[in-house]
């Protein structure tokens, strides 16, 4: 792999010169030709843009055959130095994998690159693919739940995977078409087994992977498998291409060469191919006629249920209403219902516009949300409807929750004299009669006091210590209740959301700037692309981490247990913008991949303004 990356490199140096003499763009291709390619595994193949550091636009498709799939662009800086002179140049490198599904000399096609508005072919590459061993040793099957189904219909694609106890493999490698064509979206299968472990296979997904030991063909075997759900997106008949497994088994032993070998042999592997069935499945329209205006997608059986607590209160006072749609064992196209769409509802009840992310509890996606009645006249809380289309049925189908009875009280309105009291009576004019009372009967000046205010007096008299006291010792107390709430675990997880945007950003702009090396660095740059690959590694895991820190910032989420799918799933969740989660999916997943990859996909500067236009979207489009 490394002599590879270096022959590359080598390569475009030696092109540098002409190119930058002549002052113009040249694209070629490479494939990883330094190792032996076997039918069903996947192999680099290389587009270099010399001359130009912008992403290409490529047409993929005489590349077909071989199944393309992009793992990750590399802007690459040389140095060529001619008559003790140097010139910096730069290159763009775009990744991809292709797999062969026949042996032989196979001449992989010329394609056409598009940059800066003009048209560019590449050279055709030719490899010589080679036919793996057969074994009984191991074994591989991929099923469908279904063999006929709806547009939009969840299909759950079955990868198992059987070797024998006893058999020593090395590295293996899966070919599932399935999982990259573009007949389907594809998404996590709900899993049941708590012991399954996240897996990443070669073209970047990551699959939930269980183990078991089974009997399979009268013998002990170790089972790996996992499950996606595959949705049609078109109607027709959709024929899926064979899959494989290639795996190194060891077969024996031979001298080594190694002088530090204590053993003095070494274990010889040899490649071997196990490939399923080819796979057909026949996908139907979903009919125009009678498809209800609630209808948003859900293919399948959906029951919907609801309830409220409490059902006696006042007008205006919150009540809690709990929505369950189950029925399915996928779940994840289940939308919120559209309550503002109920007529009953809209018109009765004060319906919040933010609405919290709904739970998996127990087979069913659990929405709650507040409303408040409006008025006194409220009885029930409406039925709520769910449309979807029943395969068994054959026809559109719209469910309804129960009504809700509902005793709303009016709310009683204060008056004056609410506020002064039903019993009061206007004192008598008579006591007038008797205003002078005993001191009529004094005369002299003794009788006079002095009630004069003293505002040095007042502060020391006991009385007045009481009247001022009490006020500040309830300030002081009240300030430093509000300075321990102020730490609060709330408190600091809002502050969190709050800064979740400044701080990834101005970690990525930092980023950025440690990134692009200075123009006068020329042989810097030349042994920057010929570095170790444990530093790219780092900086992508450090762009990853930043990615996945917002999220967890952002949404009260572990960043360190986020997959690309579960970043996908909550920025779609909170923004309902499918694109931007997508794109944010993509990049975590590419820049994870990179390390697995054959050139290693680094970060330039165009990436981080990338991801930075990705984060401020997600905050201008976020529901809380």
């Amino acid at each position: 792999m490394k002599l590879f990356k270096n022959t590359i490199v080598v390569l475009v140096v030696t092109a540098v010169g002409a190119v930058n003499a002549l002052g113009q763009i040249r694209i070629s291709a490479q494939a990883e030709t330094n190792k032996d390619i076997y039918v069903g595994e996947s192999f680099g193949y290389y587009i270099v843009i010399e001359g130009s550091n912008k992403v290409g636009e490529v047409d993929l498709q005489p590349l077909q055959p071989y199944h393309p799939q992009s793992v990750g662009n590399r802007h690459q800086t040389f140095t060529n130095i001619v008559n003790n002179k140097s010139t910096t140049t730069s290159a763009m490198i775009m990744s991809y994998s292709l797999t062969a599904d026949q042996a032989g000399p196979a001449r992989i096609p010329s394609v056409t690159v598009k940059v800066d508005g003009k048209t560019y072919r590449t050279n055709p590459v030719t490899v010589n693919i080679v036919q793996p061993g057969t074994t009984d040793r191991l074994d591989f099957e991929v099923t469908l739940s279904e063999q006929q189904c709806y547009v939009g219909q969840p299909i759950i694609l079955t990868v198992k995977f059987y070797v024998t106890v006893g058999t020593d493999v090395g590295d293996f490698q899966l070919n599932i078409p399935a999982l990259y064509s573009d007949a389907f979206e594809i998404e996590e299968a709900d899993v049941t087994d708590p012991q399954a472990k996240p897996s990443r296979l070669h073209t970047g997904m990551t699959v939930m992977v269980s183990q078991y030991r089974v009997e399979h063909n009268n013998k002990h075997a170790t089972l790996v498998t996992f499950s996606k759900v595959l949705i049609p997106k078109r109607p027709g008949p959709i024929a899926i291409p064979a899959s494989s497994v290639s795996a190194a088994i060891a077969v024996g032993r031979a001298q080594s060469r190694d002088p530090f070998d204590i053993f003095g042999t070494r274990t010889q592997y040899k490649r071997f191919s196990v490939i399923s069935k080819p796979l057909n499945l026949d996908v139907l329209p979903l009919p125009q006629e009678g498809k209800p205006s609630e209808f948003y997608g859900l293919v399948g059986q959906y029951t919907i249920s609801a309830s409220a607590a409490p059902t006696k209160v006042n007008v205006g006072d919150p009540i809690t209403l709990t929505i369950k749609i189950g029925g399915s064992n996928y779940l994840k196209p289940v939308q919120w219902p559209e309550l503002e769409q109920v007529p009953e509802l809209a018109n009765n009840f004060k319906i919040p516009t933010q609405k919290a992310s709904p739970t998996i509890e127990n087979g069913f996606k659990v929405f709650t949300q507040t409303i408040r009645a409006n008025n006194d006249k409220v009885t029930r809380i409406p039925p709520i409807p769910l449309a979807t289309f029943d395969v068994q049925e054959g026809k559109y189908i719209t469910t309804r929750t129960e009504p809700i009875k509902l005793d709303v009280a009016p709310t009683k309105v204060l008056t004056s004299a609410d506020l002064e009291g039903a019993d009061f009576v206007p004192v008598n004019r008579e006591i007038e009669a008797i205003k002078k009372g005993l001191s009529a009967n004094y005369d002299d000046l003794d009788a006079l006091k002095n009630m004069s205010f003293s505002p040095m007096a007042a502060i020391v008299h006991p009385g007045y210590v009481v009247l001022w006291g009490v006020p500040l010792i309830g300030l002081i107390s009240s300030l430093f209740i509000k300075l321990s709430r102020h730490t609060s675990p709330e408190k600091i997880a809002a502050r969190r959301r709050r800064q979740a945007c400044g701080k990834a950003i101005g970690q990525l702009r930092e980023k950025r700037v440690e990134g692009v090396p200075p123009s006068n660095r020329g042989q810097a740059c030349l042994e920057r692309s010929r570095g170790d690959a444990r530093d790219t590694i780092q900086q992508n895991e450090f762009l990853v981490s930043i990615m996945k820190q917002y999220i967890g910032d952002r949404f009260d989420k572990t960043a360190g247990s986020l997959t690309p799918d579960d970043c996908y799933e909550v920025i779609k969740t909170e923004t309902n913008d499918a694109q931007t989660a997508g794109q944010y999916r993509d990049i975590i997943a590419t820049f994870e991949a990179g390390r697995y990859a054959s050139i290693e996909v680094h970060i330039d500067a165009n990436k981080i303004e990338e991801v930075i236009g990705l984060i401020r979207d997600i905050e201008k489009n976020c529901k809380k």
